[in-house]
């Protein structure tokens, strides 16, 4: 290099052109720019050198104009097109020559400028440029419009973003569900979420916190969840929704209904019958009758709904509810183990309409023991389509046209009476039922009322029953038992408060109930077998159970062998408690948000038990909403003793809450 050689080099990263003034040691040049700033350059920065001419730094804008007519990116697809054909690399010189029919140094450095530029249709390769074949364009010039439609996509993304935060409604594209969808599983899973990373990029753009917390609350402000969003639910591998396939089946199936295995059922529409649920039930899978037969015998029928008249073993609908083994009941609602036209259409047993059933037709000795009973395919007309309301009520007047529902109350006793006598345990507490309606939370304390006693002691019969059946007969069912417990003596019970206390001790020496292929004891209810039957709509293990039945009854071989019970049990009964859990803790959620818009309010409590007596933590019953709750209580209080208590600290989403004892102060005596 001379001097007044003009030369390119880079300033962090930015092209720069300079005059060569002289040499600064061995290595070392000292250059000038058009500005007239001395700079110290190595040698090896030194980009590019313009050959042909001396310059002077007062030259570099008049050689800076002669360069800018050059620049055209578009050119070099021509030349590309041409020496990629020929397999021939180039230098600027000759790419000079090839774009501009000539080389003068600022043609030459153009064509310097354009082949480093590039990043589409050269590759450098010592002092020359060789054409990338045309596959490699193709490639890059694919991966340049994914760059590029990602990059629209972030902008779009971002405009949307200012738009929901100010309040507008905004409609998310799916291109946005990956940002979304990261910020979510941030949200859930915390640390441990998979994209994390793009998650915490969000945030920091927003200059939000960049946490889980962070990730939730932008996500309600964006309008994308509800300040109570579901967090057990979506933590959960409970399927909300049913895929498109499942789907369609249901539409199909509810169009046209497919050939109903049993052609031959038995016709009980002469009955009168009664189906008894909560007003919000949708899905109506059991009914009562009663008949008096020529004899004088009475009979007890309980049908129950029969969803295999719609779906058969291994097909899309059972796989799918096998999957969910259960409708999950939330205070929001529920999600269904069928979807919605099917489980409240026509597997339901709905009123003034013919239906579909497996009927128990059961006649109970004086004592209330099982003499006789017999089980049917069958088609009833359901007459009454009543609350648990409804029939205390009736129960309460006692409508001489109703006689059934009153005869129906009769054998229920009578059964509740012969089950205890066979050592049936009954445990008497009571429940809150909470439901979120546009979010109004409405808590109702369910008591054991005489309508659901008499539902319950007929479910249970039917139980019996289907066990009975599947035991003479070799079926392979999920059987449930319950282990005997140890109770207490009832010297120590008798000592305990009667009511709520003694019940809640009693409810501790329960065990786990056990399901199994093999026929068992079940101690709380008082019977040798017992299996679920009458929940087929609701509950997969049920619905396994009328497999198994109807196709004995129909003489042929039942769809499962004894070792798909079991494989099957394994399943559902782990899908069952994942759902379980969620009820639980998402019931627990809403009963604290309740508690904490309701914080000025004082309840009326008992003490149940002690959770850890030597940190003074009970366990509370709030009697007006059923609610068990821990509370540190701060003086000495007998167990069953009554508290009045105020929240003094409430978080739903941390599962957290305090109470406070109201007690009475002492008057002061007045000043004198």
């Amino acid at each position: 290099m001379e001097k007044g050689t003009l030369v390119e080099f880079r300033l962090h990263g930015e092209r720069c052109l300079a005059v060569a003034e002289r040499p600064e040691g061995k290595n070392h040049w000292i250059v000038v720019d058009d500005r007239g700033q001395a700079r110290t350059i190595n040698a090896k920065q030194v980009s590019y050198e313009v050959n042909g001419e001396t310059y002077k730094p007062s030259d570099i804008p008049r050689f800076r104009k002669e360069v800018d007519p050059f620049i055209d990116p578009e050119s070099l697809e021509v030349a590309w097109e041409f020496l990629v054909e020929e397999g021939l690399a180039v230098d600027p010189a000759e790419m000079a020559m090839l774009l501009f029919s000539e080389k003068s140094p600022a043609q030459c450095y153009a064509a310097y400028y354009l082949l480093t530029e590039d990043k589409l249709y050269f590759k450098q390769k010592g002092d020359r440029y060789e054409p990338r074949s045309t596959n490699q364009v193709a490639e890059i010039k694919h991966q340049l419009e994914v760059a590029r439609e990602r990059e629209t996509q972030q902008k779009e993304f971002w405009a949307r973003v200012e738009q929901a935060l100010s309040g507008f409604q905004v409609e998310w594209q799916q291109s946005d569900r990956n940002r979304l969808e990261a910020l979510e599983r941030f949200a859930i899973q915390g640390d441990e979420a998979t994209g994390r990373a793009a998650a915490v990029e969000t945030l920091a753009a927003l200059k939000r916190p960049e946490n889980p917390q962070g990730a939730f609350d932008l996500l309600v402000d964006l309008g994308v969840w509800s300040r109570h969003e579901n967090l057990f639910l979506r933590r959960s591998s409970i399927p909300v929704n049913f895929s498109t396939k499942v789907l369609e089946v249901a539409k199909e199936r509810t169009e046209v209904a497919p050939p109903d295995p049993d052609s031959e059922r038995l016709d009980l529409t002469r009955l009168k019958v009664y189906t008894i649920d909560d007003e919000s039930t949708k899905e109506i899978d059991d009914g009562l009758s009663w008949e008096l037969l020529p004899d004088g015998k009475q009979r007890l029928w309980v049908h129950i709904a029969d969803p295999t008249r719609w779906l058969t073993p291994g097909d899309e609908l059972d796989l799918d509810a096998r999957r969910r083994s259960t409708t999950l009941y939330l205070p929001t609602g529920m999600i269904p183990m069928f979807p919605a036209e099917l489980a409240t259409g026509p597997m339901s047993l709905v009123q003034g309409k013919i239906c579909n059933a497996l009927s128990f037709g059961i006649i109970l000795d004086d004592d209330g023991a099982v003499a006789q009973y017999s089980i049917h395919a069958s088609i009833i007309k359901p007459t009454y389509r009543l609350t648990y309301e409804d029939v205390d009520e009736m129960l309460q007047l006692g409508l001489p046209s109703e006689l059934e529902i009153d005869a129906i109350a009769r054998y229920a006793q009578r059964r509740q009476m012969w089950r205890r006598s066979q050592g049936a345990i009954n445990i008497h507490l009571p429940e809150a039922s909470i439901k979120v309606d546009a979010d109004e939370i409405h808590i109702e304390v369910l008591e054991d009322s005489p309508s659901r006693q008499l539902v319950a002691e007929m479910m249970i019969l039917a139980g019996e029953v289907a066990a009975r059946y599947a035991q003479t007969h070799q079926l392979a069912l999920p059987f449930r038992s319950q282990p005997q417990p140890e109770l207490p003596p009832d010297e120590e019970l008798l000592q305990l408060p009667a009511g709520p206390v003694r019940a809640c001790a009693i409810r501790r020496c329960m065990p786990r109930s056990e399901m199994s292929i093999t026929p068992a004891r079940h101690a709380s209810l008082g019977l040798d077998s017992y299996t679920q039957v009458t929940s087929p709509i609701r509950r997969y293990s049920d619905l396994l159970t009328h497999f198994q039945i109807k196709a004995h009854l129909r003489g042929e071989q039942p769809p499962f062998s004894p070792e798909e019970v079991k494989e099957v049990m394994i399943g559902v009964t782990t899908a069952s408690q994942e759902a379980s859990l969620v009820e639980r803790q998402t019931q627990r959620y809403w009963a604290l948000e309740y508690l904490r818009r309701t914080s000025e309010q004082a309840w009326q409590a008992v003490l149940l038990r002690w959770l850890r007596e030597d940190e003074r933590l009970g366990l509370i019953l709030l009697e007006d909403l059923g609610l068990e709750l821990p509370m540190q209580i701060k003086r000495s209080v007998a167990l069953g003793e009554n508290l009045e208590v105020r929240v003094s600290y409430v978080d739903p989403r941390s599962d957290a809450i305090r109470f406070q004892e109201l007690i009475d102060q002492p008057a002061q005596p007045a000043a004198t």
